[in-house]
């Protein structure tokens, strides 16, 4: 029922952006802004996956790393979580040149917002690891694996399950953050939506294309998230019952 929902919600975005773009009015921008989003759907995914590798390294060093590692990643996850992801980009972007660092703006926009979600990824992945039942560790103790075997191969496919929806939400709140990159010069959605409104002043127009494209690749990831949490549900059913 929830897949059919969200399968019916993506068509309409699809059906609402292929009515918008069949007005004349809309027409001239439309080259443009798909252009720009392209831009941002770059920017999301190279995030996305900088945010994952950072936010399961950090959970496990919180959790099962010696002292200074743990002490790394609490910095780190409280860092990124109690201070602005505009502060964050415009400190990797404006203050790491006076320490001789410079990076270009697509390495600081993916860096910037990768490393913003990750923390948050990090207490997803905390807690879903947390509510694997004691009993399943117990039996890798049974079993005489280590602790990193019993994650690789017990753990931690049980708890992606529960990983999945929350980083779904994650990943859409990274692609909303991707406007913020349009501060430090790169011609995202958001970009090119400027720029067109100072030029033309067709807000109207200009706006609800770029309304209905955000919402369009939000529901792309919205579907993939609730058709990967299905697949991985039905993974451990089966698993379980063999």
């Amino acid at each position: 029922m929830v897949m059919k929902s969200i399968t019916v919600a993506s068509v309409v975005s699809f059906a609402a952006g292929l009515a918008v773009a069949s007005f004349a009015g809309f027409r001239e921008f439309i080259p443009g802004l798909l252009e720009g989003a392209l831009v941002t759907i770059q920017i999301a995914v190279a995030g996305a996956l900088v945010a994952v590798v950072c936010g399961l390294l950090a959970a496990m060093g919180k959790m099962y790393g010696p002292r200074p590692v743990r002490w790394l990643a609490v910095g780190y996850i409280e860092l990124f979580r109690g201070t602005s992801a505009l502060v964050q980009l415009f400190w990797l972007f404006f203050v790491l040149p006076h320490f001789g660092v410079t990076l270009a703006p697509m390495t600081v926009a993916i860096v910037a917002l990768g490393l913003n979600v990750g923390a948050y990824g990090a207490e997803v992945v905390r807690g879903a690891v947390g509510s694997v039942p004691r009993g399943q560790w117990e039996a890798t103790v049974a079993l005489n694996m280590t602790r990193w075997e019993a994650l690789r191969r017990i753990i931690l496919p049980q708890a992606f399950v529960a990983m999945i929806p929350p980083w779904g939400n994650l990943f859409i709140e990274l692609l909303k953050s991707t406007a913020l990159v349009s501060l430090i010069t790169i011609g995202d959605l958001a970009f090119r939506a400027q720029q067109m409104n100072q030029t033309t002043f067709r807000t109207v127009e200009i706006f609800t294309i770029v309304l209905v494209i955000y919402l369009a690749i939000a529901s792309v990831i919205t579907v993939g998230m609730k058709t990967l949490e299905a697949r991985a549900a039905g993974a451990m059913a089966r698993g379980r019952s063999r």
